[in-house]
């Protein structure tokens, strides 16, 4: 198989969406992406991210595979999970301490930093408006997150997005509060359960 095919078939398999690493890691020479973007194959849509003409420009599946320690969480988690109706104004991220954010707020992303033993804690996979695969946090973790930033927090969003998880089949109290007794949190937690429920 010569690198035209090569790079037809991972863009195939992407959704005709690619990075400059994607390619490397199959032994593409970069020279084809700029082949690929003088034939009107490829669009540039930033430094590193290409897409077939085509294609959906995933912002969501995009950021995640250029920042792979961003686990979009709060507001975003709760709008791709359906506790909320509210349509998230600017995505939300967690990364671990010490992780350069500066390029993150600058794409008025709110950023959350969390201990390096946290941040994996309650990451799941699920699928971006476009179909793409990528990292949220659970609702468990999610209502913790929101609860622990719960001073920032609009009341009514907050208390809805809990009474939407208390009447879900899948809720798991004991998680929320297992999530909640290691994000140190777990006395408000408790004060919001016995409120709702």
């Amino acid at each position: 198989m010569n690198y035209r095919d090569k790079l037809n078939k991972l863009l195939e398999k992407n959704d005709g969406l690619i990075l400059t690493e994607d390619i490397e890691k199959v032994n593409i020479p970069r020279q084809y992406l700029s082949i690929f973007l003088k034939e009107n194959k490829l669009e540039k849509i930033s430094y590193g991210v290409y897409k077939k003409p085509n294609a959906v420009e995933d912002e969501l599946y995009i950021l995640q595979r250029k920042n792979k320690k961003a686990i979009f969480s709060h507001e975003t988690s709760l709008f791709l999970l359906d506790l909320t109706d509210r349509d998230p104004i600017n995505y939300s991220v967690t990364v671990p301490y010490g992780y350069n954010a500066t390029h993150l707020r600058k794409k008025e992303l709110n950023v959350y930093s969390v201990k390096k033993d946290l941040h994996h804690m309650g990451v799941i996979e699920t699928k971006s408006f476009y179909g793409h695969l990528i990292k949220i946090y659970n609702k468990e973790r999610t209502l913790c997150d929101i609860l622990k930033n719960r001073n920032n927090m609009d009341n009514i969003f907050l208390n809805d997005s809990l009474k939407k998880y208390l009447n879900s089949k899948e809720k798991n109290i004991p998680l929320l509060l297992k999530y909640a007794s290691k994000l140190s949190i777990k006395s408000v937690v408790k004060d919001y359960l016995e409120k709702l429920l």
